[in-house]
C-alpha cells in the first residue's frame, strides 16, 4: 500500500488492516489473521501489529479476545458517542450551547426522519406509538421518570424504515444527553404532563398524515429540551 505523504505510520497500519478486512470480506464475527499472519502479511512488526488492532478496538472495529484471537468488530457508534460526550463535557462554560447543537443535529435528523416515515406508518404502529405514550402518562402520574419510554418511542418511530443505522444514531444522541445530564447533576424535567403531550401530538398529527403538523410537533418537542438543559445550566428550575 502507498503511503499517503505525512500520514502518520500507526495511521497508515491501522488503515491497511482495515483494508485487509474489506479485502478478504470478513463480516463482523469473523475471525481476523493471525498477529504473525498480519506481521507478514504488512511487514511490519509485531509491536506495531498490536499497537494498531489496540488502536482499531477503541473505535469498535475489530475485537480482541485474549486466550481466543482477535475478530471483526460491530463498528458501532459507540466511539461517536463517547467523543460527543467528552466534547460536550469539556465546555464548562457554555454547556447548554454546546449540548444545544447536539440536540439541533438530532431535531434535523427526525424531522427529516418523520416526514419519510409518516407515508408508511400503518394504524397499527401507530397504535404501538400510542400505547407508549399512555405509558408514559402513566409513569409521569406515578412520579416515575421514563426517559427509556422516551427512547423507545423515538426507536419505533422510525422502525418501518428498517434502517439499521437509524436507531443507532438515535441512541448515540440519546446516551450523549443523559450522559451530560447525569454528570451535571440535572433533574428530570418538573412537567412531565408536557413531554407526554408533545409526544402525543406528533401521534395525533400522524394520524391525520398531516406531515407539516407532525414536523412542528417535533420541533416543539426539541425546543422544550433546550430549553429545559439552558435552564438547568443557570441553576434555575
Amino acid at each position: 500500500m502507498r503511503r499517503m505523504s505525512g500520514e502518520p505510520r500507526n495511521s497508515r497500519i491501522q488503515r491497511e488492516v482495515v483494508q485487509l478486512i474489506l479485502d478478504r470480506k470478513l463480516q463482523p464475527g469473523a475471525a481476523l489473521p493471525t498477529e504473525a499472519e498480519l506481521m507478514e502479511d504488512l511487514g511490519i512488526s509485531r509491536n506495531s501489529v498490536r499497537e494498531a488492532l489496540k488502536a482499531l478496538q477503541a473505535l469498535d472495529i475489530v475485537e480482541i479476545r485474549h486466550g481466543y484471537g482477535t475478530y471483526v468488530g460491530r463498528a458501532s457508534l459507540t466511539p461517536l458517542a463517547d467523543g460527543l460526550t467528552f466534547r460536550t463535557l469539556t465546555r464548562h462554560e457554555d454547556d447548554a450551547d454546546a449540548l444545544a447543537e447536539i440536540l439541533q443535529v438530532r431535531e434535523v435528523l427526525e424531522e427529516g426522519l418523520i416526514h419519510r416515515v409518516s407515508a408508511i406508518l400503518t394504524e397499527p404502529e401507530l397504535d404501538r406509538l400510542e400505547a407508549v405514550v399512555n405509558r408514559m402518562e402513566e409513569a409521569g402520574r406515578a412520579g416515575r421518570p421514563f426517559p427509556e419510554l422516551d427512547r423507545e418511542f423515538h426507536e419505533l418511530l422510525y422502525a418501518s424504515l428498517g434502517n439499521e443505522l437509524v436507531p443507532q444514531l438515535l441512541g448515540a444522541f440519546w446516551t450523549v444527553f443523559h450522559r451530560v445530564a447525569g454528570a451535571r447533576g440535572w433533574t428530570e424535567d418538573p412537567a412531565p404532563d408536557i413531554t407526554v403531550g408533545r409526544h402525543r401530538d406528533i401521534v395525533t398529527a400522524l394520524r391525520a398524515r398531516d406531515v407539516e403538523g407532525a414536523q412542528r410537533a417535533m420541533a416543539d418537542h426539541f425546543r422544550g429540551i433546550e430549553a429545559r438543559a439552558a435552564q438547568e445550566s443557570r441553576g434555575v428550575g
